[in-house]
């Protein structure tokens, strides 16, 4: 993530009032300070003009130059997160999907503001785009954060919750949209139809098509840990199913047969002792070299991913792998 420095801020700053009416926002902005209850808006509203993204929530719009300067508006009271995105880049792709699901489960607490440069490139011009994706956070009309480039799910999620955190004593939509999330019936979630399939294959036993979906479903969105901790699981029952009950003491008989030490780590992890299949394979890695020790490296990395990152037996294992390739 990178965030502007005070000297970029005030140029971005800048650079946006040549698209913003902003002394016009800062009046209106007293104005509501001062007529709360009579002058407004619904909290996180849609802007005039500014067509939904979709059906699916109302807090996610498309915004052109012409919609630009109201949507903006809506920053007096939520903030509104702009996403600079272009129809050729995959990584747009990615982030817009990760950010419209947040702004969907927000509930109307911040604003999500999808921009196709392509088609306005001087909304680009104005925030002084050097790549796509870029995403500004605005809040009363000025642009208060940034970063460029996708974030992974749980980073996005955290500066989510940074801003409103930073913004929630200064603009009054935050708190109300809050409150009427709380205060309504829970919304379940709908289920992605991609994790369905999977789910469905793998419960019904055919490893290769489960397997299939979820590394199409990385394809698209290669940040997804849900998808990626999935694919280990699947990839690993595949293999754990066909290891036969003697494979600890058949790879303990033979230290030299790599596929023996593999399927005794497999069996191990199975029963449970994660801690001993990390061990033997370490020691594996140690005895090995070229292709050999390459193999036993990534079945290894493939076990710690069926684990929490933070699980102290691969924060372990993790070091003493470094040690033993280095």
């Amino acid at each position: 993530m990178t965030r502007p420095d005070p000297r970029k801020t005030a140029a971005l700053s800048a650079a946006l009032s040549g698209a913003v009416d902003l002394g016009a926002l800062k009046a209106r902005a007293d104005a509501v300070r001062q007529r709360p209850t009579a002058q407004a808006a619904a909290p996180g509203a849609p802007a005039p003009g500014a067509g939904a993204a979709g059906d699916s929530s109302p807090w996610i719009v498309e915004v052109s130059e012409q919609t630009f300067q109201s949507v903006v508006e809506q920053s007096l009271q939520v903030p509104v997160v702009v996403n600079l995105t272009a129809t050729w880049s995959p990584e747009s792709q990615v982030l817009t999907t990760s950010l419209e699901r947040l702004a969907a489960a927000g509930g109307g607490a911040w604003l999500l503001a999808n921009v196709d440069l392509d088609q306005n490139p001087r909304i680009g011009q104005a925030f002084g785009v050097q790549s796509v994706p870029t995403v500004v956070a605005v809040a009363g009309g000025q642009p208060i954060d940034a970063f460029a480039g996708p974030l992974p799910d749980p980073e996005l999620q955290q500066w989510v919750a940074r801003l409103l955190d930073a913004l929630r004593d200064r603009l009054p939509g935050i708190r109300a949209a809050e409150a009427n999330a709380g205060s309504a019936e829970p919304v379940e979630e709908p289920e992605d139809p991609r994790f369905t399939a999977a789910e469905e294959a793998f419960e019904a036993g055919d490893y290769a098509a489960a397997e299939a979906a979820y590394a199409q479903i990385l394809v698209s969105e290669p940040n997804n840990e849900e998808a990626k901790a999935a694919l280990a699981q699947v990839r690993f029952t595949a293999r754990a199913e066909s290891v036969d009950g003697d494979a600890v003491s058949r790879a303990d008989a033979a230290p030299d047969d790599l596929d023996a030490q593999l399927a005794a780590a497999d069996a191990l992890v199975a029963a449970g002792d994660a801690e001993a299949a990390f061990a033997r394979l370490v020691d594996t890695v140690r005895r090995v070299f070229g292709d050999d020790r390459n193999r036993v490296r990534e079945h290894l990395v493939g076990l710690f991913e069926l684990f929490p990152s933070d699980d102290p037996r691969v924060s372990t294992a993790r070091r003493n792998l470094a040690s033993a390739l280095y």
